[in-house]
């Protein structure tokens, strides 16, 4: 199933009715299926097996991001995320993006890697060879613990050892072997712990040493995805499109050479893919810990986005480790997740970290733009303008009244949002007392 198109023109003008009943529209569903969002997607019966010692759930707004092309392919793109101006800034660089043609996104195989460490090895080169003579036996009995993941295509593919210390070293003889799993559309986690598990007496006994921990990375390595875009100078700045495209690759360049500004860089590529993540049920601790590990995979720590001026265009490009699935976990109860995903419409994990890299990408574009132009916070405090307006205790058409004015004062305070609030109160009810008299007279 396809999103007929995920542009939708002054879509955040509409009423949350209606901009439910657009969604639904485009993507084939009933309208009325939204509504389960409505308590955060997860019933309190259910929420109480998920996890122990259950008291409530707790809910975050979902919403879509607009105008992603990826690979050719329309998405509306689900959003879970408290931070005013992500969804926001996404779908203004997606539009950018789809005027240079769209992200171009490209999958390795969903490989995982499981970690067994073997202690006390005599010998640890030793050990290393003699695993990789029975690799085709070592992954025979892989294969037998996880047969339905082979029929579908998928299991382990690879063993693999190297030595972490010798016996002369503190830490006495010690390797670690790695087994390859293609999970196919689960993230896989349990499954290759699983077969680590599983296999870890036998590579012991090869190694003449003692199983220490058995468990999966984090680092997925052989997990990965590349997303590019490519921006015309007219779609970042109609007037300053060519200043505006060197100021974002110096931006890049910024990161690329001092690793404080590489983990700002790098958190708000994470805005875009944790948000994503999160309301699709994917395990995004999990893909953070591997997103920052692989930054440092050259030994400094680096951005994961870089962005270079090539012909008078703006081109980025993106690539790190992303283990996502569509299947098992809380997808299987969560009825958020589920419906996300069928908003989304993907149908396998490559597909969904295409889209999930895309929305990484074109939050980074957009953080970079507003940097290099206005300052991050102009929009985003404008945009912060309305939430605090809100806990100001302002409803209706006084949100937006209250957020103005706090915003043309740059004094997005509670207190100053109080005491605007206050006088629009007091001029409100001046002001239906004053007609009130002016009927009764009227009347007489």
């Amino acid at each position: 199933m396809f999103v007929k198109t995920s542009r939708i023109p002054g879509f955040y003008r509409l009423g949350l009715e209606a901009r439910r009943q657009r969604v639904a529209e485009l993507c084939g569903i009933e309208d009325h299926k939204l509504s389960s969002l409505d308590h955060g997607g997860l019933p309190i019966e259910i929420a109480d097996g998920m996890v122990e010692n259950v008291i409530g759930t707790y809910a975050l707004p979902m919403a879509v991001a607009l105008n992603f092309s990826v690979n050719t392919i329309d998405y509306l793109v689900p959003m879970a995320v408290e931070e005013p101006s992500v969804v926001a800034a996404a779908s203004n660089a997606a539009k950018m993006v789809r005027a240079g043609g769209g992200f171009h996104v490209r999958v390795s195989a969903p490989v995982m890697i499981g970690q067994v460490q073997i202690l006390k090895v005599p010998d640890p080169e030793d050990a290393c060879r003699a695993i990789e003579a029975h690799k085709e036996d070592l992954l025979a009995r892989a294969r037998d613990l996880a047969p339905r993941l082979v029929e579908r295509g998928g299991g382990p593919v690879d063993v693999r050892a190297r030595v972490l210390s010798r016996p002369q070293d503190p830490d006495g003889g010690m390797i670690v072997a790695h087994v390859h799993v293609d999970c196919r559309d689960a993230m896989g986690a349990n499954m290759v712990n699983t077969i680590a598990e599983g296999i870890a007496d036998r590579l012991a006994f090869l190694a003449r040493g003692k199983p220490g921990l058995r468990i999966l990375s984090n680092l997925s390595d052989e997990r990965t995805v590349t997303a590019v875009a490519q921006i015309p100078d007219r779609a970042l700045d109609p007037n300053a499109g060519a200043q505006v495209r060197r100021s974002i690759v110096a931006a890049s360049r910024f990161a690329e050479l001092d690793p404080y500004r590489a983990a700002t860089h790098n958190k708000g590529i994470m805005n875009g893919i944790d948000a994503v993540l999160l309301a699709t049920g994917n395990d995004w601790r999990g893909v953070e810990a591997g997103a920052h590990a692989y930054a440092c995979h050259t030994g400094t720590y680096r951005p994961l986005a870089v962005w270079r001026d090539e012909g008078g265009s703006l081109t980025g490009t993106l690539q790190m480790p992303l283990a996502v699935g569509t299947v098992g976990g809380s997808l299987q109860v969560h009825e958020g997740a589920k419906l996300a995903l069928r908003l989304l419409g993907v149908r396998s994990s490559s597909e969904l970290a295409a889209v999930v890299a895309s929305v990484g990408l074109a939050s980074n574009l957009a953080a970079l733009r507003a940097l290099g132009t206005d300052g991050i916070q102009r929009g985003h405090m404008s945009l912060h303008a309305r939430v605090v307006a809100r806990a100001a205790g302002a409803t209706g058409d006084m949100v937006e009244q209250v957020a103005r004015e706090i915003s043309s004062l740059g004094d997005i305070s509670a207190d100053r949002a109080k005491q605007i609030l206050e006088r629009l109160r007091r001029s409100g009810a001046a002001e239906s007392k004053s007609k009130s008299d002016f009927d009764k007279r009227d009347k007489r």
